[in-house]
């Protein structure tokens, strides 16, 4: 067994044995939900003051408004009543380090892990790659803000997304731990 599975598992039945959370209903008892980055640094229960039970938070690479994080969206408002939705991406994240190509280059090399140094991501691993990596929008970023504010606007165009829902866009700073948020987002995310 491997030393994180092992101080996951006993971190778990640790949790376990002090657990009082089994009453909790299954729709977000404070009604919005969170789209948000999945990188370590973010803790959306803290920086959005989120206990248990209180909303749903929705995480992946960026944060982006992927087709997956919409689905998630929509079913998060159509069968348990959120009425108020948050797109965070979050300064120095790792989805502006690269672009769709060099991710698409990378994998069709290798698909061990690549590392970063002051001269960019260089595959270190051992064959075999992969070409599919090519096929796949990877949802990098060039700009926070905008980045914010197109998913905004793509979740807010979306068919099956209700025209009254607020959606709110923000950027998280891991330096200071602020929400700060970004006008143009807000616009493109107002309901009518």
């Amino acid at each position: 067994m491997s030393q994180i599975l092992t101080e996951v598992l006993a971190a778990n039945q640790a949790y376990a044995a002090q657990f009082t959370q089994g009453h909790l209903p299954l729709p977000p008892a404070r009604g919005f939900a969170i789209l948000t980055c999945m990188d370590a640094r973010l803790d959306p229960a803290k920086y959005a003051g989120l206990s248990e039970g209180d909303a749903h938070v929705i995480r992946n690479a960026g944060g982006r408004a992927s087709d997956d994080a919409i689905r998630s969206l929509v079913i998060s408002h159509k069968l348990l009543g959120t009425r108020e939705w948050f797109v965070i991406h979050h300064s120095n994240c790792g989805m502006e380090l690269f672009t769709n190509d060099l991710m698409a280059d990378l994998l069709s090399r290798s698909l061990d892990t690549a590392k970063l140094d002051a001269d960019g991501w260089h595959d270190v691993g051992q064959g075999p790659g992969s070409d599919e990596g090519r096929y796949i929008q990877w949802l990098t970023i060039e700009d926070q803000e905008r980045s914010v504010t197109e998913d905004v606007a793509r979740i807010r165009r979306h068919s099956l997304v209700p025209r009254y829902i607020p959606i709110y866009g923000f950027i998280y700073d891991v330096r200071t731990g602020k929400l700060n948020e970004v006008p143009a987002a807000m616009a493109a995310g107002r309901p009518s």
